[in-house]
């Protein structure tokens, strides 16, 4: 039998609450940021701290698709929206004086997603 998309009730219920929000505010960005979650685990999101703090400007507010790692430094708070986040991940995040939340979180807080960016590659492996 072939798998037809998340098994886990949380990632199942924040798709649903995504499409939802993104045709009832018409706002594109929530529907992106589902069909990345609908992906298999292994094609999901993965992004070291290192790349966000390259990638971002102090004060931004990102959301990554997938999982958010501890490696490297954060030298700039922001506010970073993630499925989910490792340990070390938080702590960092933290002490740059930055914000994280889950995406439900944002949804809830910004529901036309205005200044808000997807950030991270796509794990091919």
């Amino acid at each position: 039998m072939k798998r037809t998309g998340p098994t886990n009730e949380q990632m199942n219920t924040l798709i649903y609450e995504l499409k939802k929000e993104s045709t009832s505010q018409k706002v594109k960005i929530w529907k992106r940021i589902a069909e990345d979650l609908e992906k298999p685990t292994r094609k999901r999101r993965i992004v070291n701290l290192s790349r966000i703090n390259r990638s971002t400007k102090a004060n931004e507010t990102i959301v990554v698709p997938g999982k958010v790692l501890g490696s490297g430094t954060l030298k700039h708070g922001l506010t970073v929206a993630a499925f989910s986040f490792s340990q070390s991940a938080k702590k960092i995040i933290e002490q740059a004086k930055g914000k994280y939340i889950t995406i439900n979180e944002l949804l809830k807080n910004n529901p036309k997603g205005k200044d808000v960016r997807i950030i991270g590659w796509m794990n091919k492996t």
